[in-house]
This record gives structure tokens, C-alpha cells and sequence, in this order.
């Protein structure tokens, strides 16, 4: 999927100079359009696709636990979870020691969407990094890991949940 593609008539464009955090910036929010344009086919919002996949991989979190590991409100996480509670794609569970706290699980219709996602974004991964070898692309996803450790970012976790519902 090509976007912001140069204008085709006049004289070439002479791009301005940039740093690397642009270029990651650019390339981030190029491959963020796509996945959330990809995801309209599933009718899901891209912060929809991260919590079924933080549920797949950790089947049985609370939700106090997982609204402080995307630094959601919880208000907000709730809105979000009756939303996909209502499609089927999540089940809450009480806890058997506290029945006002619930335990939030894939439903087996969550488990095929998560499927379904998994496979639309190998596309997208196939079409963004396709200038890459696989040594390419092995190299620079260890670069990004290091810089998410360092910058303590919490891996797996989009930074744009802390965004959910602040203004």
C-alpha cells in the first residue's frame, strides 16, 4: 500500500533533510494507516487488535491489570471492553476470591479474529518490509528492541493507549 506518494507533474520534489527519528516516525505512522485500514475489513479499531492480542498472550488479566499495563483509564478500558464484550470477542469471568473483579478472556470468535489479524498484518509486514532481507529485517528489529528497552517503553504495548481519552 502505497500513500503520500510524490505529485507527478512539475519538477522533483527535493525532500528536505530529516533525522532518523523522522524516518521512524514516518515509516511508524505509514505502517499505523495501514494496519488500521487493513483492520476495517474486520471492522476493528487497531486498539481493539492489541488488547485481543495481550489476551491471547495472557489469557486470565484482570482488568485493573491490564488498564495499568497500557496506562489506559480504566473508564476508558471499560468502554473498550463492553464494545468487544458485545461482539463476542472477549468473555469477563469473576474471580472466585473477589466477584467484583472480573478476569478477561479470549472467546473462541476472539480467538479466530485474533487469527485473522495475525495473518493481515503478516501482508502488511510483507508489504512494508519487502525492500529488506530477512537478515535486514532481523537486524533492525533488534535495533527497535533496544531502543524500546531503553527508552522503557513497555514492550508489546502501543504508546498511543496512554492517549485513549485525554485530551
Amino acid at each position: 500500500m502505497l500513500l503520500n506518494r510524490r505529485p507527478e507533474r512539475g519538477a522533483p520534489m527535493k525532500p528536505p533533510p530529516v533525522g532518523t527519528a523522522f524516518l521512524l516516525s514516518q515509516a511508524g505512522a505509514h505502517a499505523a494507516m495501514g494496519f488500521a485500514d487493513r483492520l476495517k475489513a474486520l471492522n476493528l479499531k487497531p486498539y481493539d487488535a492489541g488488547i485481543l492480542r495481550m489476551l491471547g498472550s495472557n489469557p486470565g488479566l484482570s482488568q485493573q491489570t491490564l488498564s495499568g499495563l497500557l496506562g489506559m483509564f480504566p473508564s476508558q478500558l471499560v468502554a473498550v471492553l463492553d464494545a468487544l464484550e458485545s461482539r463476542h470477542l472477549i468473555e469477563r469471568r469473576n474471580q472466585p476470591a473477589d466477584r467484583r473483579s472480573y478476569r478477561l478472556y479470549l472467546s473462541r470468535t476472539g480467538r479466530k479474529t485474533l487469527n485473522e489479524i495475525g495473518k493481515l498484518t503478516l501482508r502488511l509486514e510483507e508489504d512494508l518490509f519487502a525492500a529488506l532481507s530477512q537478515r535486514e529485517k532481523n537486524t533492525l528489529q533488534e535495533f527497535l528492541r533496544r531502543i524500546i528497552a531503553q527508552q522503557e517503553i513497555t514492550p508489546g504495548v502501543h504508546p498511543a493507549y496512554r492517549q485513549i481519552g485525554r485530551r
